[in-house]
């Protein structure tokens, strides 16, 4: 079936811009009076509205007409969340906010490992049910591709169980959920023998049934003082990389190092950043790896940003993610963060729409959305508002008030 959405007040299709390197407003392509022909799922077309009504008379067309002012634009693309658990870190966020750090709360006890007992206590179908309540929250702020990672389990069968949650989401939502199996979180307290003897009985009992079962295509490992080493994480970040999984790198948070293993194992993208010095910088620059912006834990945590207008000036691209987790990340609003980043580290608005739409994709290794182009799927969002630039000014309190997964009208 065909189907004519428009007349946008402004349509941004984020198209001809590179995955590396700045992006000046200037070059920012705005369409006025537009539409978007779709046949089924995907785009067919774009351009003036009337245009695309007549060449297209000869089809059996269901017109959407818009009324009121209207800004288009792809729908966003949140690459690294967290947002299948159990309980609360509450408690943490306070301990943060009177002068405790994030590493110190961990080694008393609290941070991910008070996670990971809290969901390992969750069912299965509680886990689901979860996951399907923040899903539905970021399919009403407009985001319809949502990666979803484990790493609160840390054992073969609780790992098994997240990622089965997720998959059980993935089948209910009609969002599309990128499960990423993060088994190298951090290392269990409750594990009696070494961390290596961890990460092989991970790579060598875990990978396997993810591969049978199709429960991830996506291995990621946090590299850090309270977690996993460059030495220690080597042979696991091997196995999976010869097993054919896409590799993804919580680098460079507290300290850097991380970066240097996501550009060895190329990897789609390295994660956090904040720590990130000019070498770091050079050397993502120098590779593939597509950086990715997490403001909503430096906001949660009260860290510095990713120094995203360095990566961006050195020629890497740059995504922007929520990180929405129960501990560092909790508020989960991607366009708020975005906004916010936006402010701190001077990045173009067609900088950081780019991080959430087409860049956010590429991070996850997907190039048929975070753009309206033909053969892209039809996943579109609509702003009430005649200018583009006010998305962004209102950081994050101009939501849409439409959203489109797949040709298919979810908010309206």
């Amino acid at each position: 079936m065909y189907q004519i959405i428009g007349p946008f007040t402004q349509l941004l299709p984020l198209t001809g811009h590179a995955n590396k390197g700045a992006i000046k407003d200037e070059d920012l392509l705005v369409l006025n009076h537009a539409g978007i022909l779709i046949k089924d799922s995907k785009i067919i077309a774009i351009g003036d509205f009337d245009k695309l009504l007549k060449s297209s008379k000869n089809l059996i067309v269901k017109v959407t007409e818009l009324t009121g002012e209207q800004i288009g634009m792809p729908a966003m693309v949140d690459c690294h969340t967290h947002i299948c658990f159990g309980g609360s870190r509450a408690k943490d966020y306070a301990l943060r906010n009177g002068g405790k750090t994030y590493l110190e709360i961990a080694k008393s006890g609290g941070g991910i490992w008070d996670t990971v007992q809290q969901t390992r206590k969750q069912s299965l179908a509680d886990l689901t049910k979860g996951i399907l309540k923040r899903v539905n929250r970021h399919l009403a702020n407009g985001i319809t591709t949502i990666e979803v990672k484990s790493g609160y389990g840390l054992s073969v069968a609780e790992e098994l169980k997240m990622l089965r949650a997720i998959q059980a989401a993935n089948e209910q939502s009609v969002a599309d959920l990128i499960p990423t199996c993060l088994a190298a979180h951090i290392f269990p307290k409750d594990y009696g023998r070494s961390i290596e003897a961890y990460l092989l009985e991970m790579s060598s009992d875990l990978f396997p049934i993810l591969k049978q079962e199709n429960l991830a295509n996506r291995i990621d490992a946090f590299i850090e003082e309270e977690a996993f080493s460059n030495q220690i994480i080597s042979p696991y970040l091997a196995k999976a990389k010869a097993m054919g999984f896409d590799i993804t790198i919580h680098a460079d948070q507290f300290h850097p190092s991380g970066s240097e293993v996501a550009v060895k194992y190329k990897a789609v993208s390295a994660d956090h950043l904040e720590a990130s010095t000019a070498h770091e910088i050079a050397l993502l620059a120098k590779s593939d790896v597509m950086p990715v912006a997490l403001p909503g834990a430096s906001i949660g945590i009260g860290c510095p940003f990713t120094p995203a207008r360095k990566l961006l000036d050195a020629g890497t691209g740059l995504a922007i993610a929520s990180d929405w987790n129960p501990g560092s990340a909790p508020m989960g609003h991607l366009l708020t963060q975005a906004a916010i980043l936006g402010t701190f580290e001077k990045l173009s608005t067609a900088e950081v729409l780019a991080g959430i739409t087409f860049r956010a994709a590429a991070a996850l290794n997907l190039s048929d959305r975070g753009q309206l182009k033909a053969n892209a799927v039809a996943d579109i969002i609509a702003f009430p508002t005649n200018d583009y630039r006010e998305i962004l000014y209102q950081q994050g309190q101009l939501g849409p008030n439409m959203v489109w997964k797949n040709g298919l009208s979810i908010i309206k």
